[in-house]
Formats: structure tokens, sequence, C-alpha cells
């Protein structure tokens, strides 16, 4: 096959999931230069990447060598499923303002057009889901075409669908979330670790729109580009690498029952440090 890999890598749980596609990215992925390269960075390992994540929730969700630590997660949790970072946004006509392009929470809970005000994208397919289970036309996107194409950071996260099976008088609600782009080594964990929470919240206020119990289906994570930069390929082989041969699974990770309790903590701290930054 010419041109970029297609890989698939799977998992039982998140953390599972996870490690398993690094090793499958830096064993058949392609080297390909980036926009974001030094003259001395070698190229990235880059592919078109599918991770399925059969049973989200399951145990061990963390894994320990993605880079950072539970509050960490914490926050980007809170950030993408709360919104706690969504005064950070620049307003598009003030040419001098100079804060962030988006957040994934303002793009998913608060979509706004030239002529719209704000769509809460997630209720909607939440709704969607519970008028009619089965529909193939529940999703949330974040691209915004008269903005994305000439600004500086354009999104990653592209869209988020859901559908929800009857199995032996059970519903699942599973997820498919599509990235243009999407740092394998760096983000991908915390991406998916956040949007499975966001996952298990659509599938709670579908229970409650039905009055029936909604649980987990398989989560699916496609990334057009799912690469790993030349610029810190040492990194990655001495801590991600190395703690293969080191270390077994059970090492490699940790239950996220154990810590969460730690991690719900964190919670006002991370507030006010959200709050904190500048406007």
């Amino acid at each position: 096959m010419s041109g970029i890999p297609v890989l698939h890598a799977e998992g039982d749980c998140i953390s599972r999931a996870w490690e398993n596609s690094l090793i499958e990215l830096h064993t058949h992925g392609c080297r390909i230069k980036t926009q974001y390269d030094r003259p001395e960075d070698p190229p990235s390992i880059d592919a078109t990447m599918l991770i399925t994540v059969e049973d989200p929730l399951k145990e061990p969700m963390i894994h320990k060598d993605f880079p950072g630590g539970p509050e960490d997660l914490q926050e980007y949790v809170m950030e993408v499923c709360d919104g706690i970072k969504d005064h950070l946004v620049r307003k598009p006509d003030d040419p001098t303002d100079t804060r962030w392009e988006y957040t994934y929470h303002q793009r998913l809970f608060g979509y706004s057009a030239p002529s719209l005000g704000p769509i809460n994208q997630i209720d909607t397919l939440a709704s969607k889901l519970a008028e009619a289970p089965h529909t193939r036309r529940a999703q949330s996107i974040t691209w915004k075409v008269w903005e994305d194409n000439d600004c500086y950071d354009p999104p990653c996260l592209q869209s988020i669908w859901c559908r929800i099976t009857e199995e032996k008088n059970a519903l699942f609600l599973s997820m498919n979330v599509r990235f243009r782009s999407n740092d394998a080594y760096k983000a991908a964990f915390m991406n998916i670790f956040a949007l499975v929470q966001l996952q298990r919240r659509i599938a709670e206020s579908v229970s409650a729109k039905l009055g029936r119990a909604v649980s987990l289906g398989r989560y699916c994570h496609l990334a057009d580009s799912y690469h790993i930069y030349g610029s810190y390929f040492h990194e990655f082989t001495g801590r991600f690498l190395g703690a293969l041969e080191r270390r077994s699974f059970e090492q490699r990770t940790m239950s996220y029952e154990d810590v969460k309790e730690m991690m719900e903590a964190a919670r006002p701290a991370i507030l006010e440090k959200a709050k904190s930054m500048a406007r």
C-alpha cells in the first residue's frame, strides 16, 4: 500500500489500548516531516490509526507513562467536560485578542455560527438518542469553516458520533471520535480518558431522558494523523519503550478508583488555577 499506513490497535481497557497503539505506531508507522520541526529534528513517525477500547470503564484505566499525573488528568477532564477554561477563548472579531482559538468544551457545548447563537451540541445529541436510540444522526462537530481554515491553531478533535444498541434487554452507548491530528504520546491518552468521561456523561443524560439504564459500549478513536514527534524520540524511547522491558503491565498502570478520591479532592484548586489564568 502506498501512502500513510492505516493501523488498528485495540484493548480491553483505555490503558492497554493506548499502549498497544503506541507499539503499533512505533513498529509500522511511516516517517514524515511536520510543520513544527526544527532543522535538527528527525521526521515524525505517523499513521492513520483506529483505536478500539472494548470496555472504556474497565480497570486499570490509567497508564503511568503518559506525560502527566492524576491531577493533570483531572484538570483536563474538567477542561473538556466542565468548560473550566472557556473564558480563555479569544473573541474572533478582535484581531488584538491573542487568547486561545477554542476549547473543545466551548465548541461542543456552545458552538456558535455568524447567524446562530450558542448551540449545546451534546444535549442535542443526547436528545436525539433518547428519541431514537438507533439514529445515525447523533453527532457533534468542532470545525468552523469560516474560522478554522485560516487560524494558527485549529481544533484537532473534529467530531463525536454516538449510537445505542440493545443487547439482552440492556442498552449500550457506543462512541466514535475523530481527530484530524493527534500527538500519540503527549496527548492521546488524556484525550481518550477525558472523552470516555464525556461518553459516560452522555450515557447518563440519555438514561435520564429515557428513564432506563444506559451503559457504555465500546469507544473508537480515529486519528487521521497519529504521530510521535521526532523532537522527543529520546524521551519516548527511554520512558515508554524502556518501561515495556523493565515493568509488567500491572506495574505500568493504575486503577482510576485508587486515585479518584485524590483527583476529586484537587477540583477546588484546579478551579482556582483556571480562574487565575489570563482573561
